[in-house]
């Protein structure tokens, strides 16, 4: 919108005031450029020796970029006014004349129809990468350890502390790039998509961060990623060893994720270790290891009250609870104030008889006797007993249906997309029984959910955009050539993930495509308005009336004439947009603050935002190169067919009424 009303506004104002008729053959006055650039000189100098850096280095690049555009940059645009671009409207005028002429139309658009078609087929006949987000190397690794329910934590600090020093060990030729190593031990122990409910005493998590990557000297970490999880996935019997990296977008759940419900738990567990055990015996690579984020063996001690003898002593159930409940995790009883300050008061039994089980059942409950109102003590022991068992750490639901989840993360250099597409493939020959099922969730989830999301937008985006081209247009038919450059433009698109072996990212490449559109039609409805103008203007020199056909050789010329008045500004558009992208496809950082300072401009290309914004880049880049062809040839090709058939058809009409 603001574009807008600055083309509209404010750009004729300012060309009327400063742009003037440019003379290419004047020269520019050298010497009294180079007189200026002295003197600038002169004050550079002058900032190095006051300590004016800054000031004298902007002086230093002023001048350098003065000296350039002389000697390199006016000549070059020159050249380009005067005589490359004037070929280039030479050769586009002939392929436009040679487009126009006959039946050579026809060709041209099936050709591109044919072009389009093989572009899909080399698209699917290569099978790119289908990712939901980039594929990042780590800027941080996740070592997530989960030793058996149960386990004390001072036993899992000590095996974590074995499993850090050997990651210590296997980092060691690339210490100079490891930022930091942290580990944490129980509560905190949890992955990026992970969503673990309570205390986790039995979970240890390795976090390893490295430097920037501009830093790391062309080391890559996601090759760290693949010796760390060769390293010590399998290596620790009884626990599960999971290795991930940072996600570049929103959490999405695991990259493999099934998730099986039923209405009986015990069967649905036993169906859960079954489709694991069916999917393991499948040898599928790529998957780190099938878990289940059910655990059954959390043990329990079961606490048995007889209420018969529990009644007899005037006892109630929760005064047990109440009892055993203040031995293991204490009672608040009062307050213990320093000035401002207040500390809680936290009574409960002695760390080594919280953990004797004698001591805790034999602890006498004291209680007022409602009979005979004296004060009572009864052992726990005389009303209870104990029991070992085990149960689940927690039952989870959906839509009322119990839910086991069976969940993997992807070993480094694997698609997740291809693992879920021979899972999808296997799993029908596993007999499911009646009542139970199961679905893919996770990130395949919210995959397919943006591909959704993202073809609504477009269909929404295409349809309003139709809406206002019949509206302006007050055709059809016009409408649809437009739309139909757009469709093309993807063959581009499709024809450089191909043929460059690029990954087809769902978000970036999407919203690519998406932009791509509006770019497309721009162009496309600029070069059909002018045409319309053109022919408005034939028709009132030749006298005829506003909607009358002109003859099928003057359209021909009103459509080369429209093609070469608008060669420029689709080509510099193009271009333009093109160079502006590249540098943010291919991550071209400079640092413009040390440049200016220190004369270091820290250069160097990639970086993690690359692997971010580059596919969106170059799908805009494929797209528009092809688009900025098919906007100067084949939109003129549709308008003139369409014009034929038009003049055909009212041709037809009119012998049919005459006759």
């Amino acid at each position: 919108t603001s574009s807008l009303f600055v083309a509209l506004v404010i750009i004729p104002v300012f060309a009327s005031q400063f742009i003037r008729k440019e003379d290419l053959e004047r020269r520019p006055n050298r010497k009294r450029i180079l007189r200026i650039l002295a003197v600038m000189l002169l004050l550079a100098v002058a900032g190095y020796l006051t300590g004016l850096y800054l000031m004298a280095n902007i002086l230093v690049l002023v001048i350098l970029v003065t000296v350039m555009n002389i000697y390199f940059f006016s000549p070059m645009g020159k050249w380009f006014q005067t005589k490359g671009l004037r070929w280039l409207e030479k050769v586009y005028t002939a392929t436009l004349v040679y487009a126009l002429k006959g039946r050579n139309s026809y060709f041209f658009i099936l050709g591109t129809v044919l072009l389009l078609m093989a572009t899909i087929g080399l698209f699917y006949v290569r099978q790119p990468k289908v990712l939901f987000f980039p594929d990042n190397d780590p800027q941080f690794i996740n070592i997530i350890a989960t030793y058996p329910i149960g386990t004390d934590i001072e036993a899992t600090n000590t095996m974590v502390l074995m499993m850090e020093a050997e990651i210590r060990d296997a980092l060691e030729p690339y210490a100079h790039i490891v930022k930091s190593m942290l580990t944490t031990v129980g509560e905190g122990a949890v992955g990026e998509n992970e969503n673990v409910i309570g205390n986790t005493p039995n979970r240890g998590l390795v976090t390893v961060s490295f430097i920037d990557y501009e830093l790391r000297g062309g080391i890559n970490t996601s090759d760290i990623q693949e010796e760390l999880s060769a390293l010590l996935i399998g290596r620790y019997p009884g626990v599960q060893v999971s290795v991930e990296k940072n996600s570049m977008g929103p959490p999405a759940g695991k990259p493999v994720n099934i998730e099986l419900s039923g209405p009986d738990y015990d069967r649905l567990i036993s169906l859960t270790e079954e489709v694991r055990a069916y999917i393991e015996s499948a040898a599928i690579p790529g998957i780190e290891g099938l878990k289940m984020d059910l655990d059954v063996g959390k043990p329990e001690l079961v606490v048995n009250i007889d209420r018969e003898k529990a009644r007899r002593f005037g006892l109630s159930t929760y005064s047990v609870a109440s009892t055993l409940r203040t031995s293991l995790y204490g009672k608040e009883i009062s307050d213990f104030k320093v000035g401002e300050d207040e500390y809680p008061i936290q009574l409960r039994l002695a760390r080594d008889d919280r953990y004797d089980l004698p001591t805790l059942m034999n602890q006498k409950i004291t209680f007022r006797d409602n009979a005979s109102g004296q004060i009572r003590q009864v052992p726990i022991s005389a009303v209870a007993d104990l029991s070992f068992s085990s149960t689940y750490d927690a039952v989870k639901r959906k839509d009322m249906n119990r839910v086991i989840t069976l969940y993997s993360n992807v070993l480094e250099g694997y698609n997740a997309n291809d693992i879920n597409l021979r899972l999808k493939r296997l799993l029908p020959a596993f007999e499911m029984p009646e009542g139970y099922k199961y679905e893919f969730t996770g990130e395949q989830e919210e995959q397919q959910d943006s591909m959704a999301f993202l073809m609504r937008a477009m269909l929404i985006a295409l349809s309003v955009i139709l809406l206002i081209l019949v509206s302006q247009f007050n055709s059809g038919i016009k409408p649809a050539i437009i739309l139909l450059s757009v469709l093309f433009s993807t063959i581009g698109v499709f024809g450089g993930l191909s043929t460059f072996r690029m990954d087809f990212v769902v978000i970036m490449t999407g919203i690519g495509i998406v932009s791509l559109a509006g770019i497309v039609v721009n162009n496309a409805i600029v070069l059909i308005d002018y045409i319309d103008l053109l022919k408005a203007r034939k028709r009132a020199e030749l006298g005829m009336e506003e909607n009358a056909l002109l003859p099928v050789e003057t359209s021909r010329e009103c459509i080369v004439e429209a093609g070469q008045t608008r060669l420029r500004p689709v080509l510099l558009t193009a271009i333009t947009t093109i160079l502006g992208l590249i540098t943010l496809a291919v991550g071209l950082n400079i640092n413009f603050r040390t440049l200016l300072t220190d004369f270091d401009p820290q250069f160097y290309f990639g970086g993690d935002m690359v692997a971010f914004w580059g596919p969106m880049s170059w799908t805009v880049i494929f797209g528009l190169t092809f688009s900025t062809f098919m906007t100067l040839v084949i939109v003129p090709s549709m308008y003139h067919i369409t014009y034929l058939i038009r003049v055909r058809m009212l041709k037809w009409f009119g012998e049919r009424r005459e006759a």
